[in-house]
């Protein structure tokens, strides 16, 4: 792992990001610098291991030796773990108690923390942010409350058991927003969206002062997005310490797949012109590739880490559930599970060349 103490840079914004889609931005007040410090993160998010074992799947290392899923990403040399949060699910599988369990694991062995809000009973991200059903029904006021007391209620519990969260997401994938239609972002609209942040920070800084709370927007090569995002974040007064993305690189186009490296690239520049901008450093919540290209994964792994290792404005990289080896079948994942999940790294239960540059 890479280790360094670094002076994110936060320079004053002299003009509003445009992007086409804000008008009449006004000028904002210069930014003080932020110092914080950088350990850079390689962490994965095992959020199905419980599942998976309950489903009988069973985890071995290189060797061949059994081993539980978390001491065994610890191995293959990962140091942080992110376990994503639902609302009262109906299998129980990611609700409290699991991720509790998992949380436990995970400071037992000395990894570090990052908790995942959905705010929803399922799967939240760009195409889906449905409020949980106990909050569907519930007016402005009343979600902001459920946000705040739904997120006090996970880290209370884990800060019960002793548990340190090192960073907090504060909803998942969140491009259009979350808890829809309230909370949808669109067009120069953000408000709503920004009340149920920040009424999320305040619960995660009562528990956790020095969390690291997380804006997460997905395809971290789009510029434009993230400019258009992350501008309303401001104009809208959003609290938040970190901005995090998602990064699929690879994707299967015109029978085969896409070179996954200008992606990449395009990634690298928006981190460090989103960092000059908005005065934030930046984390990769989220990357896979295609499981059964395991040497061209490998390739692509390097190459994000060999960036991002040095650089002040990154802190850090998580893979997203390298645990799971399933067969590819369109959106299935979401609905039929881990089983279905095709940018994992693993292979009859055992790592693949795909992580091993998280070992150099």
């Amino acid at each position: 792992m890479r280790f360094g103490l670094s002076i994110l840079f936060a320079g004053a914004i002299l003009t509003a990001v445009s992007c086409g889609k804000v008008q009449n931005d006004p000028t904002p007040p210069e930014q003080e610098p932020e110092i914080q410090e950088r350990i850079f993160a390689e962490g994965a998010d095992i959020s199905w291991a419980t599942q998976m074992e309950g489903d009988g799947q069973k985890f071995f290392n290189a060797d061949g030796k059994e081993m539980e899923c978390t001491a065994l990403m610890k191995e293959t040399g990962f140091d942080a773990i992110r376990l994503r949060v639902w609302v009262d699910p109906e299998d129980g599988w990611c609700g409290k108690d699991d991720v509790l369990e998992k949380a436990r694991r995970a400071q037992a062995l000395g990894m570090r923390i990052m908790i995942d809000f959905h705010y929803s009973g399922s799967w939240a991200d760009p195409s889906k942010q449905n409020p949980p059903e106990a909050w569907k029904n519930h007016g402005l006021k009343e979600k902001a409350e459920d946000v705040a007391k739904h997120t006090s209620d996970i880290l209370n519990t884990l800060m019960d058991n002793n548990i340190d969260v090192e960073w907090v997401q504060m909803g998942n994938e969140v491009n259009s927003g979350m808890l829809w239609p309230s909370g949808k972002v669109q067009g120069n609209s953000a408000e709503n969206f920004t009340t149920f942040i920040n009424k999320a920070y305040d619960a995660v800084k009562e528990i956790y002062p020095e969390a690291k709370t997380i804006i997460h927007v997905s395809n971290g090569q789009d510029a434009g997005l993230f400019e258009w995002f992350f501008n309303l974040m401001r104009v809208n007064n959003a609290r938040y310490d970190m901005i995090g993305m998602s990064l699929y690189p690879c994707w299967w186009e015109n029978g085969g797949w896409n070179d996954w490296k200008p992606v990449v690239d395009k990634c690298i520049a928006n981190m460090k012109a989103l960092a000059a901008l908005f005065g934030k450093p930046v984390i990769i919540c989220e990357t896979g590739m295609p499981v059964n290209e395991a040497e061209m994964s490998r390739d692509a792994v390097k190459y994000i880490l060999d960036q991002t290792r040095s650089m002040e404005e990154c802190h850090g990289v998580f893979y997203w559930e390298p645990q799971t080896d399933g067969v590819w079948k369109p959106d299935s994942y979401r609905e039929l599970g881990w089983n279905a999940y095709d940018k994992g790294a693993f292979k009859n239960g055992r790592p693949t060349i795909a992580l091993d540059p998280f070992k150099e």
